[in-house]
């Protein structure tokens, strides 16, 4: 009854939209995600892999707002996540054939799902905190609005994998945007935020660097793989 009570009540709505919006605006890096690690399965793996590692991100996003404000809090724990999105970047460029030949299907369902994860954990510790202040302690209407997430995001990245065989450059676009989160959680991180202050001249630097880190260690591992595992 308390439910009902709940949803009938214009207050929910409210929070419910403004839910829908964040998930809306935040999705955006989360899609490139789940494109790149699922971009090289099958055509039915990938559609497996976007639904679960999409649905297994949300029920984490939903954990980790309960704690998300207090982990932000902790030293060191952006720069080391920051460190691994990089990490994830420079694999998942280093990956990329290109969208040509047989290699396309050498990619692992579970190895998507799991980059997946991490990479949504890594990059949603800052933007739970927006979700959780809109739906203000409301366990419901917190459930509902990530739930909504999931089809978003998955139509997200479904188009995302479409746009990357067609142009290939969004490829390494994507890639740049995960380096650029990941600088942007190094400069974050606790330890760091006197010299990095936000919306700084030096966190938008450190992000950019984190950007061309990605670029261009992925495109040098990207040939070193293509040197050694010629076409044909």
């Amino acid at each position: 009854m308390d439910i009902l009570q709940q949803i009938q009540g214009a207050e929910f709505w409210i929070g419910l939209l403004k839910i829908i919006w964040i998930n809306i605006i935040l999705s955006g890096d989360n899609a490139v995600v789940i494109a790149l690690a699922a971009r090289t399965l099958p055509p039915e793996q990938q559609r497996k892999a976007i639904f679960w590692g999409t649905a297994a991100a949300v029920i984490l996003r939903i954990a980790l707002t309960v704690v998300a404000a207090k982990l932000l809090e902790l030293p060191y724990l952006q720069i080391v996540g920051g460190l691994l999105l990089l990490w994830i970047g420079v694999q998942l460029l280093s990956d990329d054939d290109g969208g040509e030949g047989e290699a396309k299907h050498h990619g692992n369902l579970f190895a998507a799902i799991r980059t997946i994860l991490i990479a949504d954990l890594i990059m949603s510790l800052d933007n739970v905190i927006g979700v959780a202040a809109a739906a203000n302690g409301n366990v419901t209407l917190l459930v509902i609005g990530l739930a909504i997430a999931i089809p978003i995001v998955i139509f997200g990245s479904t188009l995302m994998i479409k746009l990357m065989e067609r142009f290939p450059v969004i490829v390494t676009v994507g890639a740049g945007l995960i380096g650029w989160v990941a600088g942007e959680a190094i400069a974050s991180d606790k330890v760091l935020r006197a010299w990095f202050p936000e919306h700084s001249m030096q966190f938008y630097l450190a992000a950019a660097v984190g950007a061309a880190f990605v670029i261009a260690v992925g495109k040098i591992m990207q040939k070193r793989n293509s040197s050694q595992n010629p076409p044909g």
